[in-house]
């Protein structure tokens, strides 16, 4: 992981020649997930792999293996992705070349996509006679919907960054090379938008209520605005804001004449 620029730090896959993710890389991406997690000086994360993101989990390694020896890997398989998706703060990911297998379940784990045009993404872990192992099945339902998800999935054939874009698969698409750049320009928009508590807060808001009724969405949602607007840094920022523009009733945002 590289130091963090102006509050983003950037989580860079490199196992040549593809990023294939065997063990010990699974390993190390979520004991890293876990340390920018833990930093208060990292307020954003981009998660990149350069000009092939990653073409999976290592299938050779996976070869192997005995089916006990893979059942005790499996909480780690899916740990990995668990970890990244845990951090509290904004992870946006860059995609170029191969987002593939775990590759692209490590992708779907960020919480926005940032797609170069010539990426290929999918899922082809049926054509090995398995399912996708670190939370391909459960998050890609849960981003484009169950009819879409088992397409994919049946298929397992890849597709385009155009095609991932209409799928909701993806959230940007950009030239070519230009992937990191991109995400690093987001991240860095989301780093300078508000206090890390309150990044966290609204993050936490979204993840947290999406597995709830709404009802319990909404008191979860409640409970951390209220814990914020006690805080110290609520306070600073709206006096603040009232010194700046007093009584004009104008809001952050508002762009109304008056």
């Amino acid at each position: 992981m590289e130091p963090p620029v102006r509050g983003v730090a950037v989580l860079r896959l490199d196992r040549p020649p593809v990023n294939a993710l065997d063990a010990a890389a699974q390993d190390l991406v979520a004991a890293l997930a876990r340390e920018a997690d833990g930093r208060q000086d990292v307020r954003a994360v981009v998660v990149t792999g350069g000009e092939r993101f990653g073409a999976g989990a290592d299938v050779h390694e996976m070869a192997a293996m005995s089916g006990e020896e893979m059942a005790a890997r499996a909480p780690g398989l899916q740990g990995f992705t668990d970890a990244v998706a845990a951090v509290g703060v904004p992870v946006v990911a860059a995609l170029e070349g191969p987002v593939l297998g775990g590759g692209l379940e490590l992708a779907l784990a960020c919480d926005v996509r940032v797609c170069g045009e010539g990426a290929r993404l999918g899922l082809p872990e049926v054509g090995l006679g398995v399912v996708p192992g670190a939370g391909g099945t459960q998050r890609l339902a849960r981003l484009v919907g169950p009819a879409r998800a088992k397409d994919l999935l049946l298929s397992a054939s890849p597709v385009g960054a155009q095609e991932s874009w209409r799928l909701g698969l993806v959230d940007r698409v950009v030239p070519a090379g230009e992937a990191l750049g991109a995400a690093r320009a987001l991240a860095e928009r989301y780093a300078a938008a508000g206090p890390r508590e309150a990044l966290r807060a609204a993050k936490r808001a979204v993840d947290g209520g999406l597995e709830l009724p709404l009802p319990q969405g909404l008191a979860l949602e409640r409970a951390l605005f209220t814990e914020l607007f006690a805080g110290p840094e609520r306070a600073r920022r709206m006096g603040a804001f009232a010194v700046r523009r007093p009584g004009t009733g104008a809001v952050p945002g508002d762009h109304r004449r008056t």
